[in-house]
């Protein structure tokens, strides 16, 4: 959501709420872990009351521990936090399932999937980022595909049941070849909100996940 119309928000929320799209992705920023302010918590419980599907919570921020009840609070659905945000990962997972939510880990591009081999078996979600995190309309970074093939890899090792998100520049030029990557679910903000027909865009991408 973080490439919708800020002024015309409902209407674009009615949008992904009547499209083939899965989930709301929204981007929280902070403009400390990355160089940019997103939207914060009265903005997202004012969607939260026109959304009718999962809301998936990406904390693009430092000290996500603070917030964790927060964002269960305004219903949050799955909550994702960055492995380089988080002192005590496995800790900070904990505390998302004690909240009653999915747990997630993002990782930045330069950061590699084995910082996960001793706790993949306690996620739900891994959000590998394909851009650079804090800024929509990023070019594609081509070195994910093999990234996804290794957490994809280090997932079957250990028979873990966990989905595969890839977030940043995702277009129908990769998204076929991300899937048969690896990956389960993709985030796509400005090939969708640019496109003369979003709903259309969804379904396009839709039919490409699920071949």
């Amino acid at each position: 959501m973080l490439a919708s119309d800020f002024a015309n928000l409902e209407r674009d929320i009615q949008m992904v709420n009547d499209s083939q799209a899965d989930w709301f992705h929204l981007d929280v920023m902070d403009g400390v872990f990355v160089p940019n302010i997103s939207f914060g918590m009265p903005v997202i419980k004012a969607m939260a009351r026109h959304t009718k599907k999962p809301l998936d919570v990406h904390l693009m921020i430092v000290e996500p521990d603070r917030y964790i009840q927060t964002f269960a609070d305004l219903g949050a659905d799955i909550l994702s936090v960055h492995a380089e945000a988080c002192t005590h990962l496995h800790r900070t997972i904990q505390a998302i399932k004690a909240a009653g939510m999915k747990a997630g880990v993002a990782l930045n591009p330069h950061t590699p999937v084995a910082v996960l081999e001793d706790i993949i078996s306690e996620l739900d979600l891994v959000c590998v980022m394909s851009v650079n995190p804090g800024f929509g309309g990023q070019k594609f970074i081509e070195n994910t595909y093999e990234k996804v093939r290794q957490l994809t890899k280090l997932i079957q090792q250990h028979n873990a049941n966990v989905l595969i998100e890839i977030d940043g520049g995702v277009t129908s030029e990769n998204a076929a070849q991300l899937v048969l990557a690896g990956a389960n679910v993709l985030v796509a903000g400005s090939f969708v909100f640019s496109s003369q027909s979003p709903k259309e865009t969804i379904q396009g991408l839709q039919e490409l996940v699920n071949g």
